[in-house]
């Protein structure tokens, strides 16, 4: 079985692959191909257990992402790439850096498609390793002249700021939330916060939304009235319908419904269903993350290291 450091993960896969891969599989109609569970979840001692299996017989691949999430030791992943026909692992990688990127990758195509073709400002809400993310590869599909970063507050943004320089060349400056909202053309909220980051009436028409933060029906990272005034995009109806909270909690109050939901990523990306109508719109894509992501991005390297 072959082992994958994060670090050995990270200088093995380039970002512009792992964006091509992502619109690729969302391109084709997965639903006959792929083996998908919604993610599956376990309360333990202080800390979530999710696991997340996936097979597709289009790609011969399937795997299972393990991921432990707590306050304590913040979020820890593990891939495990199995053979598909004996289920047994064939490698495993360290997962951290997998998950951050094909979370990234995944907005990217999602952006690339929804926001205006001449947004300039990125604006991201959190200063942990999705917002990094997020810095460095949504660059990829749009030409960014200005960075926004909103904290919690309690992090070092003068540290955060710093890095990305360091590691990416961006500069970024610390905003406060309604700055960071009414001077950007795309936002991300890549936080762990339970609670709407920010008043909805603060967005510009025009304005797109990554949500990536929120994965559990009682939690979000906006509040009704963004929701309301968006067209919404989601990465799939049954991950999305089942676990984002982002969407749930105003459809539970009655303030939206069910068809308020535009279309999934596989719709957009295919063109069967239209992505942005109109200059104004103000565009959301809820990911909650699935499975095929992490099985094209480990793919990725495992074949690498295969033919090498």
């Amino acid at each position: 079985m072959l082992l994958f450091s994060e670090d050995q993960f990270r200088r093995m896969v380039k970002v512009e692959d792992v964006i091509s891969a992502i619109r690729a599989i969302f391109a084709r109609d997965f639903s006959q191909t792929v083996r998908m569970p919604v993610r599956s979840s376990m309360e333990l001692n202080g800390a979530v257990l999710l696991l997340m299996p996936c097979y597709d017989s289009e790609l011969n691949a399937a795997g299972v992402k393990i991921v432990s999430v707590s306050k304590k030791a913040g979020v820890h992943a593990v891939y495990e790439l199995l053979s598909p026909t004996t289920g047994i692992p064939v490698a495993r990688i360290e997962a951290n850096y997998l998950t951050d990127l094909r979370t990234a990758a995944t907005s990217a195509v999602a952006t690339d498609l929804l926001a205006r073709q001449d947004a300039q400002t990125l604006g991201i809400f959190g200063s942990g390793r999705q917002a990094a993310a997020h810095f460095a590869v949504l660059a990829h599909v749009r030409k960014f002249r200005r960075f926004l970063v909103c904290g919690s507050g309690r992090s070092d943004l003068k540290e955060f700021c710093g890095k990305m320089k360091s590691d990416h060349g961006i500069d970024v400056e610390p905003a406060n939330a309604e700055s960071c909202v009414r001077e950007s053309d795309v936002i991300c909220t890549c936080t762990t916060s339970p609670t709407p980051l920010f008043d909805g009436r603060w967005l510009r028409p025009g304005t797109h939304l990554n949500l990536v933060g929120a994965f559990q029906p009682e939690t979000r990272e906006v509040d009704d009235e963004t929701v309301k005034r968006a067209r919404v995009v989601v990465d799939t109806y049954e991950g999305a319908l089942s676990e984002a909270g982002d969407l749930l909690i105003p459809m539970n109050k009655g303030m939206t419904d069910r068809d308020h939901v535009r279309a999934d990523l596989h719709e957009i990306v295919s063109g069967k269903k239209p992505a942005r109508t109109h200059g104004d719109d103000i565009t959301l894509f809820k990911s909650v993350g699935c499975a095929i992501e992490d099985l094209v991005t480990s793919q990725l390297v495992y074949k690498r290291v295969e033919f090498d």
